[in-house]
């Protein structure tokens, strides 16, 4: 038997007088249970990571063992950080993908149009789109850096090659990765909204009361953030609700995911990417 991803978290306050107390009386709770259970956790396996500028950063022992602190930690496949940024995790994405494209191009001596999509989708893209939702990311440095990855892959086609970026794209069919991203909030968002995955919308949203005459009826509140808070209006349930809001009502009123697809598609091939603003392209 085995008790493994099991996470402890807690909200600090500024200035609290326990600073802690609560995650280091969670650990006491879970040692005694474990001696009971005969199910013992490997202490010298668990990290502590601190989070914010207020923390703290006590210690914290598992029994007799005290808990080694880390700066990031790779949970489910996606690198998380103690700065929250998703540099690190873009770095790696990017890094995998790489690889993956080095070894195409010495193991295919000639990819056309047709084979470059069956090759591309499967082994390049899902490493830098694999839990995107989670590590957008919104530094130039980073968006440049994935970007990079599509940049090189298209032209692997040989008839394609001295074309501009966005000609490649429009022969192969194919999104820039940063609408791509934008693309996939939007069809999570519907599906939250619909009813079609396992979570509450409000949980995440806030359906505004502000309709007015303009716009559909699935427009969403978008939460004043306190000043500081700049990596927070980056993270899913923020960045997403400026573009669903600007979306026409016979977008998202449709009843299928795949109907969606289809109609916001058509949207963006005939007003072309000037209606998302803000866009490193």
């Amino acid at each position: 038997m085995f008790a493994d991803d099991t996470k402890l978290y807690n909200r600090v306050q500024k200035n609290s007088s326990k600073g802690g107390d609560d995650i280091q009386e969670d650990l006491n709770h879970l040692k005694d249970w474990s001696d009971t259970w005969l199910l013992r956790f490997n202490a010298s396996k668990c990290k502590c990571m601190h989070m914010g500028i207020n923390n703290n950063e006590r210690s914290y022992v598992l029994g007799e063992e005290e808990i080694m602190t880390a700066k990031e930690e790779k949970d489910l496949g996606v690198y998380i950080t103690d700065d929250c940024t998703p540099s690190l995790q873009c770095t790696k994405a990017a890094n995998k993908a790489m690889t993956s494209l080095r070894i195409i191009k010495r193991t295919f001596k000639h990819i056309d149009k047709e084979s470059f999509p069956i090759l591309y989708k499967a082994y390049i893209r899902p490493h830098v789109e694999y839990c995107v939702q989670a590590w957008n990311p919104y530094l130039v440095k980073d968006i440049k850096a994935i970007e990079k990855i599509q940049r090189r892959a298209t032209k692997l086609v040989p008839s394609l090659r001295e074309k501009p970026y966005q000609e490649r794209l429009e022969e192969l069919n194919l999104y820039p990765l940063e609408i791509r991203r934008l693309r996939g909030d939007l069809i999570e968002v519907f599906k939250i909204l619909n009813g079609l995955e396992d979570i509450h919308p409000d949980q995440l949203f806030t359906m505004s009361h502000n309709t007015g005459t303009r716009g559909h009826k699935f427009k969403l509140f978008k939460r004043q953030l306190k000043k500081g808070l700049d990596l927070r209006k980056f993270f899913f349930s923020q960045r997403v609700v400026d573009v669903w809001n600007n979306l026409p009502e016979d977008v998202v009123g449709v009843n299928t995911t795949n109907q969606f697809k289809g109609k916001i598609d058509q949207h963006w091939k005939e007003n072309g990417y000037g209606v998302l603003k803000g866009l490193n392209l």
